[in-house]
């Protein structure tokens, strides 16, 4: 049966999953990242992994996988398939489309951010199917956004699109580890509101999940750093709203997990600040955390569909 490898790095843990060319999912798995092993064995570990999955394929569907879909975080050039830049993991310009090719026998592989890779498997099979502009958020321990037009998501000349979370929304406030001062990231990822509730509450193990349920238990504390997250969370948006003039946004993520203790007051919220522009639907993502393997499935896809054609007309 024809497959594809599909592959999303996390912090903690590598996702896979073998992915037919219906859309199902054959098998999936998962390892751990052991990033604290040091960039170079979580390289090793992916590699591995992949040729793993590659014998997997080959002995239970009849054939290895046909491509091979890797999504990591960082900096990404999916056209030299070089993670460039990867703080995470430590990596600089790690030749990951390649190293993987060579493990597998030069099997074509695809190489992707995993924010965007997951915000293409929502935009074609998940909360944006029909949308023809959106902008998909994950908001975790981080922000990052995908930029969607039709069913493709924008790169940027320099593979940058999409860092909603280095926006500047409190100018001159907490230093980011980006080197600015007040991006987004401070104030209205999910672990910056952790951190903030930890601070008010007392309890240094408290997380954003527990501020979210101080917030309907009706903590007026609690709903006083929500309130803070939210606005800034809303200003960043309304700059994306005012650049990029989506239809939807669709925001993922761990705090999306929050449901409409999040999106209500953040729907009101960007409402309140629009003048001339038009307010988005706000929704929440629909495929949780496969979105990534999803995505790294269809970019394998779109890859071998992309030789056939070329092979094709020449």
């Amino acid at each position: 049966m024809k497959h594809v490898i599909a592959l999303d790095v996390g912090g903690t843990a590598i996702k896979a999953a073998l992915i037919a060319t219906d859309g199902r999912l054959l098998h999936r798995t998962r390892l751990a990242t052991d990033r604290d092993r040091g960039p170079e064995a979580v390289v090793e570990s992916i590699v591995d992994f992949a040729a793993e999955l590659r014998a997997y394929g080959e002995r239970h569907f009849g054939e290895p996988g046909a491509a091979v879909g890797l999504a990591v975080p960082g900096i990404v050039d999916p056209d030299s398939g070089t993670a460039v830049y990867a703080a995470h993991f430590g990596w600089r310009d790690v030749p990951l489309r390649a190293l993987l090719s060579q493990r597998l026998d030069g099997t074509p592989v695809s190489l992707g951010h995993d924010v965007r890779t997951g915000g293409l498997a929502e935009i074609r099979i998940g909360a944006g199917r029909g949308s023809d502009r959106f902008l998909f958020l994950a908001i975790g321990t981080g922000i990052a956004g995908a930029i969607g037009v039709g069913e493709h998501i924008e790169v940027g000349a320099h593979g940058c699109a999409g860092e909603i979370g280095h926006v500047i929304v409190r100018p001159g406030g907490a230093l980011c580890a980006c080197g600015q001062r007040g991006c987004l990231d401070q104030f209205a990822s999910a672990s910056a509101i952790g951190r903030a509730w930890a601070e008010t509450s007392g309890d240094p193990d408290a997380d954003a999940a527990d501020c979210s349920r101080a917030v309907v238990a009706g903590d007026t504390r609690a709903r006083t750093v929500w309130h803070e997250a939210v606005a800034a969370l809303a200003d960043g948006l309304v700059t994306a709203i005012t650049l990029l003039d989506p239809r939807t946004v669709i925001i993922g993520g761990g705090l999306a997990e929050a449901g409409e203790t999040l999106f209500t007051p953040l729907r009101i919220a960007v409402e309140a600040r629009l003048t001339f522009q038009r307010p988005p639907t706000i929704v929440p993502a629909e495929l949780g955390d496969t979105a990534g393997c999803l995505g790294a499935g269809l970019m394998a896809w779109d890859l071998l569909n992309s030789l056939d054609l070329a092979a094709t007309a020449g």
